[in-house]
């Protein structure tokens, strides 16, 4: 089964979704806004993924966190703030079988997918 993370009105999300539709692969989307977002779900994410490469920050939420959560990047403050607010988590999120990618990349979806 192949699920696709993310918010709906993200551009790289957008991409993949498109990417996904165009090559006929079935999946589903999991929009961490209308279906919600829980620990263990972080906690899933985290088993094959390393904390810090969830974490993006480049993104708008990541800027507007305080200087004291952005100057302390421990696991334990990454967790907290991605669980408080789910869109610090680098998009789009592929789960195909047991891996994950991270980000849109169509080099990594056709050497993962096809």
């Amino acid at each position: 089964m192949t699920i696709l993370y993310g918010i709906k009105n993200c551009d790289s999300v957008k991409k993949a979704k498109k990417w996904l539709e165009q090559e006929n692969i079935p999946y589903q989307f999991h929009d961490f806004r209308t279906d919600g977002f829980s620990s263990s779900l972080l906690e899933e994410f985290t088993n094959s993924v390393d904390l810090s490469a969830l974490l993006n920050k480049r993104s708008t939420t990541f800027r507007n966190l305080s200087e004291d959560i952005k100057n302390n990047l421990t696991d334990e403050v990454m967790t907290e703030a991605i669980l408080a607010q789910p869109t610090l988590i680098k998009r789009p999120l592929l789960k195909h079988n047991q891996a994950f990618l991270v980000g849109f990349k169509d080099s990594q979806y056709q050497e993962t997918l096809l």
